[in-house]
């Protein structure tokens, strides 16, 4: 569904292009009588810091494209190639409001290299959706509503639960330093064991880019210090690595994550994972479609919890229940 090329005017960024045709012609979505446009006329741009390779966004882009379907509107999917390049997102949010759409989607993980992009497109009148990261943020911002999770309270709930399991000595892998969401997971995670300052918490870093390169890096973590006794990463493309570092120590480590793949649900199906915590990604690409497609119609918006954040987590995914899901995370659904 997605191909590499270059944006017209943004000469030497590369960047992902997802699924950016109109609905399918076999689509009877109308919208109701009276609405202030068609529902054929409305184009959203979605920028991302998702990559390609990252599982987790597969499923957000699976969103997207179902959302636009049902809506039966026309959405256009970038995100940066390179990994936590802010520059790069920023001028393809620039060159996303060039084109005037009915709507825009962010993910906003670092507030202050995005917030310039983001408020030219508010000021340019584009109504703007947030994504993912961004709960904290996205109302100085001028923007309509958040769709996601408050990636700080996740933390604290992943941390409890380790502190319930008798972890002493728990660390946080942060596959991309700089996205202030992880950041707030791990220090979340990190008061959540009982650490007066979650700064003084152990965090280890990779790209997602290098599974061998994380996994070495857990695995030496392991062997340097043997009173670890919990690992929390914070998605699946760093959980599989992981997992194989701490089945090889021979060691018994709690092992938990941030998201959902069919690797993670089995690993917890079978043991060897405590948990996962779901922030339900499908939904997060899937409602802002919805969303601008009912404020470009009727003006209608909704409030959430009163600010305009719509949680779609957390949630966690336990041996009682990663079965059901299973053949769901499978299909790119959840």
């Amino acid at each position: 569904m997605n191909k590499r090329t270059l944006f017209t005017g943004l000469a030497g960024i590369a960047i992902v292009l997802g699924a950016c045709n109109a609905a399918p012609a076999t689509s009877t979505a109308k919208g109701p009588d009276g609405a202030l446009v068609k529902r054929s006329d409305i184009k959203i741009e979605v920028v991302t810091h998702g990559q390609a390779i990252d599982g987790f966004w597969g499923v957000v882009r699976n969103g997207f494209k179902a959302g636009a379907a049902d809506m039966g509107v026309t959405y256009n999917y970038n995100a940066p190639a390179a990994e936590s390049d802010m520059p790069a997102m920023s001028a393809l949010i620039d060159a996303a409001v060039a084109k005037h759409p009915t709507g825009l989607v962010v993910s906003i993980p670092n507030p202050d290299a995005l917030s310039p992009a983001i408020k030219k497109a508010v000021a340019a009148g584009i109504p703007v959706v947030s994504m993912n990261s961004g709960s904290d943020v996205f109302k100085s911002l001028g923007i309509l509503a958040h769709v996601g999770q408050t990636e700080f309270q996740a933390g604290l709930g992943a941390g409890q639960r380790f502190k319930d399991a008798g972890v002493k000595n728990g660390v946080c892998f942060n596959q991309e330093v700089g996205n202030q969401a992880l950041t707030l997971r791990c220090n979340g995670f990190f008061t959540g064991l009982g650490l007066a300052d979650p700064k003084a918490g152990k965090v280890l870093t990779g790209k997602i880019s290098d599974p061998a390169g994380m996994q070495a890096t857990i695995a030496a973590a392991i062997q340097t210090d043997p009173t670890i006794d919990g690992i929390l990463t914070l998605g699946p493309s760093v959980a599989k690595p992981a997992l194989a570092a701490v089945g090889a120590s021979g060691k018994t480590i709690h092992l938990a994550t941030f998201d959902l793949s069919a690797d993670v649900l089995t690993a917890i199906k079978d043991g060897k994972m405590d948990f996962a915590i779901d922030q339900q990604q499908f939904l997060q690409g899937y409602l802002p479609i919805v969303i601008l497609t009912n404020y470009a119609e009727t003006r209608n918006l909704p409030t959430g919890d009163g600010t305009g954040l719509i949680m779609t987590g957390p949630g966690f995914v336990t041996k009682d229940s990663a079965a059901d899901v299973i053949a769901l995370s499978a299909k790119g659904l959840r």
